[in-house]
């Protein structure tokens, strides 16, 4: 019964959690003041070769997914799918609530308040991205290459884990930088979540829905 109580919380939390995500995505990339790390750094990959940015994202995640198999030393499969089929409903909330965000007007707003809903939306994410990460149902490949970090090799720290986990798509963009002279999607919403997302995230770990523990933590952390 407990554990039967336990899988429907923990679905419920992850459906909230991308609705959440899916909003705070949605503001960021209407106020156009910033992605997120992993996403500018695709952003910057799609202006660089001649492929979709879909299927650049696509190709970004499973690159991922194949580097979070040798983090964790074992072939989980049903984590390698979950973390591919968490893009599904994510991008497509992502468009919906964009396109339904757009309508409103609210990008004729002063640039202080766009700058405000800037950073309320990367809260949003920050939240959501606690809350999913806690529920650790199925997660988004960048999110569980944070989870394992944090929680395989630094005892729990989301603040450093997030700075590591920031390194590979930082790298991506110097050389996309280097090779192409631009730089795409990096405004203050790119310099908060490189900074301080991890922060962010242990603070709501602590702070908010209390009665959501973290899931799974046995298919990460050292044997």
């Amino acid at each position: 019964m407990i554990v039967g109580h336990d899988w429907l919380k923990r679905w419920a939390f992850l459906g909230l959690s991308l609705l959440i995500n899916a909003i705070g995505h949605a503001l960021t990339v209407v106020m156009n003041l910033g992605s997120a790390v992993w996403t500018a750094s695709a952003v910057n990959l799609y202006h660089l070769w001649p492929l979709s940015l879909r299927a650049t994202l696509f190709i970004c995640g499973v690159a991922v997914v194949i580097m979070n198999t040798l983090l964790i030393h074992k072939l989980v499969w049903r984590r390698i799918i979950g973390n591919l089929l968490f893009t599904l409903p994510f991008s497509f909330l992502i468009q919906w609530f964009t396109e339904l965000i757009q309508r409103t007007g609210i990008t004729e707003l002063a640039l202080g308040l766009r700058i405000v809903i800037d950073v309320f939306g990367v809260l949003c994410v920050t939240l959501a991205t606690s809350i999913y990460q806690r529920a650790n149902l199925i997660l988004h490949p960048n999110d569980d290459f944070m989870q394992i970090i944090r929680f395989r090799y630094l005892h729990g720290n989301a603040t450093i884990a997030q700075m590591v986990h920031y390194i590979p798509p930082v790298i991506i963009m110097v050389i996309t930088f280097l090779l192409s002279g631009q730089l795409w999607a990096v405004n203050v919403g790119t310099v908060i979540c490189l900074f301080f997302q991890g922060t962010f995230i242990g603070y709501f770990d602590k702070h908010v829905f209390l009665n959501l523990k973290h899931y799974g933590l046995d298919t990460i952390q050292r044997d």
